[in-house]
């Protein structure tokens, strides 16, 4: 075993005066179509796990079979809320109502701030070829519902990684691993958005605040999650809750894995959902609607 691997196991295994998070839960996806029929896995936002404040919806799109994937996602409506797109294969071209038009590619990411209203269109820019990635929606506080769209579109080369040794690496979307900063912004949840890559044998530690809700999903391999006797193994395809803790440890045994670690401040806020509709109030799903049917987005 190699010295970083080591020191990974050691830093691993050392005492912490932090509050360790464990798997309060385990969720698996059910298969489903979306858009004009496109397959996925929804993770978050199935009747096992209907939401987790922020959290709206996690989807997985994951084919090498074009009749999967080719219809894509034609213009639709949003409102209330924001979608977040990490592509890891594939390409999918992005355009709104407004003009706005955009190209995702592997390891790129689309914050997308529905607000007050949009339409939009998600389609892949391939006719054979594997695509995968996910959508993840994440809940806008009430003071926030009616404000302006806007995106964040980031490149590949613009998500910092923070090197785990040979043993692995953080790629950071959002929030902060030691002194490296993702380049997403959003005050309102303040997120945590980590792809985390770790070969057999690497640990990782990751500081949370306490109160923040936060799960983790294995899309390679497996990785045991928590401290001690409590750590839990995962494998590809299984999403963990995580209890409450200042404090997250993931590990790798015998083979790699890879997971996204997400968290993020709760709303505590009610919550009105109807489909691309997230409000407070049924009141104003139904003006959402009205406005959509009337041409206002």
């Amino acid at each position: 075993m190699t010295e970083a691997k080591l020191a990974a196991k050691a830093e691993a295994a050392r005492p912490s005066s932090r509050t360790s998070r464990e798997v309060a839960k385990v969720v698996r996806g059910l298969p489903t179509s979306d858009g004009a029929g496109v397959r996925l896995t929804r993770i978050v936002g199935s009747p096992s796990l209907p939401d987790l404040d922020p959290f709206l919806l996690l989807d997985e799109f994951r084919s090498d079979k074009a009749s999967d994937y080719i219809a894509g996602f034609p213009e639709h409506p949003h409102r209330g809320f924001e979608t977040v797109t990490y592509m890891l294969a594939g390409r999918m071209r992005h355009g709104d109502n407004n003009g706005n038009v955009g190209l995702l590619r592997p390891g790129s990411v689309q914050w997308m701030t529905a607000g007050r209203g949009i339409l939009h269109s998600e389609m892949p820019e391939q006719e054979n070829g594997l695509i995968w990635g996910f959508q993840l929606w994440v809940n806008l506080p009430a003071r926030d519902k009616m404000t302006a769209p806007r995106y964040q579109d980031i490149d590949p080369e613009a998500i910092p990684e923070v090197a785990l040794g040979d043993s692995g690496r953080v790629r950071v979307i959002a929030g902060r691993v030691g002194a490296v900063e993702g380049p997403v912004r959003a005050v309102a949840t303040d997120p945590t958005y980590l792809d985390v890559a770790l070969a057999a044998g690497a640990a990782f530690r990751h500081p949370l605040p306490e109160d923040y809700a936060a799960f983790a999903y294995v899309y390679e391999g497996a990785v045991r999650i928590g401290s001690g006797e409590a750590a839990r193994r995962l494998a590809r395809g299984e999403l963990a809750v995580l209890s409450r803790g200042d404090e997250v440890a993931i590990s790798a045994e015998a083979e790699a894995g890879r997971a996204l670690l997400i968290a993020g401040r709760p709303l505590k806020e009610p919550v009105a959902k109807y489909g691309p509709f997230v409000m407070n109030k049924p009141e104003e799903i139904r003006q959402a609607i009205e406005d959509f049917n009337a041409g206002r987005f």
